[in-house]
């Protein structure tokens, strides 16, 4: 369900887990309380736990702290190069930032959103967030070398995302080739990369990421995979996404540093070790409609996916994995 223009002042005053009467709701988002009802029943049909209660009013039971670009900001720290922008609401980050790329520099520029109306997964796939409840953003980064040398990229980016979040006290987070972040069985975000540039000259490439904070059942309904979310991983009831966010962009910005000078090939082993699927059998779903089978040896040092099939050794740049169940 999309978020309307008037449910996010709603919710950032909701935000706080306090009660508000609904007079004090309609009088933060400019609006009657005939109109305020609807958007009420819509948080509620999103599957947010709004709570009601007479001579209260409402709160949020999920409540969760809104992105805030100076608290980002001041949890990143010195040192830092990035620079990070926060909306409230937008198409998708990643078309936001590949639409300015021919106009403006959006190197180590980071953009989050609250609320995507058209996110985006690989293959056009759409990517559901929830307005308060999901963490959503895109950076820039300018690399010199071109875009065809630029393999094992989304790999590199997983890891610095694992690694992050591992940091924050989120266990057993896993990666799955090429483009998932997994807790066991469950997915717990995805990465789109896309690239703009030359093969062989400077490239610039939108990294997108986005994670499940607090996913509702309604909404976990609706999406057609297992997945999960990090307060089920942490059982934790609020997560600051300001300092999770923050701590995700600094791992980055050393990950693409270390990776524009060294390439994928010396994170190549510690990426292995988070891979899901490492030495089980899977099936891999061609881009062209074909498959193949086999067991995952792992990745090489491009960040293709290498299988043992039949006494071969056959490798994939591109695919979507699934596990072969016995």
């Amino acid at each position: 369900m999309a978020t309307s223009a008037l449910s996010l002042p709603v919710l950032r005053r909701l935000s706080d887990g306090e009660w508000h009467s609904s007079a004090d709701l309609a009088r933060t988002a400019g609006t009657t309380r005939a109109l305020l009802a609807r958007e009420l029943r819509e948080l509620r049909a999103a599957g947010r736990r709004l709570e009601g209660a007479r001579g209260r009013g409402y709160r949020l039971g999920d409540a969760q702290p809104l992105l805030d670009r100076r608290v980002i900001a001041a949890a990143m720290g010195r040192g830092t190069k990035l620079g990070v922008e926060v909306v409230e609401q937008i198409d998708s980050t990643n078309t936001e930032l590949m639409r300015r790329a021919p106009r403006q520099d959006i190197h180590r520029h980071a953009l989050a959103a609250e609320a995507q109306s058209a996110g985006r997964g690989r293959r056009g796939r759409a990517w559901k967030t929830i307005a308060g409840a999901s963490l959503t953003f895109s950076l820039g980064w300018r690399f010199a070398r071109g875009a065809g040398r630029l393999s094992g990229l989304t790999l590199a980016v997983g890891l610095a995302v694992a690694r992050a979040l591992g940091a924050s006290g989120f266990a057993n987070i896993e990666l799955k080739w090429p483009n998932d972040i997994m807790c066991g069985d469950a997915k717990l975000g995805g990465i789109l990369v896309e690239l703009a540039g030359e093969a062989r000259g400077p490239a610039t490439a939108v990294i997108g990421v986005g994670l499940n904070v607090v996913l509702p059942a309604a909404s976990r309904r609706e999406i057609d995979q297992v997945v999960t979310d990090l307060a089920s991983v942490s059982r934790r009831r609020a997560i600051d996404r300001n300092r999770l966010l923050a701590r995700i962009l600094r791992e980055l910005e050393a990950m693409l540093e270390t990776f524009e000078t060294e390439g994928f090939a010396p994170l190549r082993a510690a990426w292995q070790r988070r891979h899901a699927l490492q030495k089980l059998r899977v099936r891999v779903l061609l881009p062209n409609g074909g498959s193949a089978r086999g067991a995952v040896v792992g990745v090489d040092a491009d960040g293709a996916l290498v299988l043992a099939s039949g006494g071969r050794r056959l490798r994939f740049a591109s695919g979507e994995v699934s596990l072969v169940r016995r």
